[in-house]
């Protein structure tokens, strides 16, 4: 288990700069953000997946209606052209899986499905915490450079229920 544990911790490291696939449900239907912030660790005994959203996001909408997500991570640059699409589209308004071609699979806990397909390293997550940035706690060239006329990011702490690769 410490082995897949330090695997895990590599890959995600190692890709969530280039981006990983968020998904959230309202309960009945599915969407798919990029993010390519976050952290991986252990909190309160648990291992944890730290994700922000920001205020304005669809996905925020259900984050904060299911209070779970999960996080499928491209082990490859293979689904780059979906994560540039589920970055800058918004699910309000666009089938994100109709434009990129990307699927859902069931999740082996919980009711928020996972990326469907190879080479993605999914976390299944239970929000355990969550919490509204206080811009004006961050140094100031990280305040001009993230959010001049940006929103805030809702900062959301997932207890790891589940780590795998298919």
């Amino acid at each position: 288990m410490i082995v897949e544990a330090a695997e895990y911790g590599k890959i995600f490291m190692d890709r969530l700069g280039s981006g990983a696939f968020l998904t959230t449900s309202d309960g009945t239907k599915a969407n798919t953000m990029t993010v390519s912030w976050g952290n991986l660790g252990i909190m309160w005994k648990s291992p944890i997946v730290t994700v922000m959203v920001r205020q304005t996001r669809y996905s925020k909408e259900n984050l904060n209606k299911v209070k779970a997500f999960t996080l499928s991570v491209p082990m490859d640059d293979t689904y780059a052209a979906a994560l540039a699409i589920c970055g800058s589209k918004s699910g309000r308004d666009t089938d994100k899986y109709a434009a990129t071609g990307l699927t859902t699979a069931a999740p082996q806990t919980g009711t928020v499905p996972v990326i469907a397909g190879a080479g993605l390293l999914h976390f299944e997550c239970t929000i355990v915490y969550e919490r509204l940035m206080d811009v004006s706690a961050l140094s100031e060239d990280l305040q001009t450079a993230w959010y001049g006329k940006d929103t805030a990011h809702t900062i959301y702490v997932g207890k790891i229920n589940a780590v795998y690769k298919k």
